[in-house]
């Protein structure tokens, strides 16, 4: 039996990846540099989304079974993550 953790990370997973390929047909529909670019950006807005809340959603679905120590731990490594992307 799937685990509901993982079924919810999973479902946030296929809608990202059907949002990326709705975007894509959208890009060859208008198949404009500007339009492609716009239809870009609002990609880029959602994908942190998406990592947040799967991040969120795992991290609730091991706090039952991990230490509190290992936990921070693992927010770290997201800081770590984040911090990078950012610069």
């Amino acid at each position: 039996m799937i685990e509901k953790v993982v079924l919810s990370m999973a479902a946030i997973r296929i809608l990202s990846g059907t949002l990326e390929i709705t975007a894509a047909l959208f890009m060859l529909h208008y198949n404009t540099v500007e339009r492609a670019l716009v239809i870009n950006s609002l990609l880029s807005m959602v994908g942190p989304v998406i990592f947040f809340s799967t991040m969120t959603i795992g991290i609730y679905g091991l706090s039952a079974k991990l230490s509190f120590t290992s936990l921070l731990w693992i927010m770290l490594g997201v800081i770590c993550i984040v911090y990078g992307i950012k610069r």
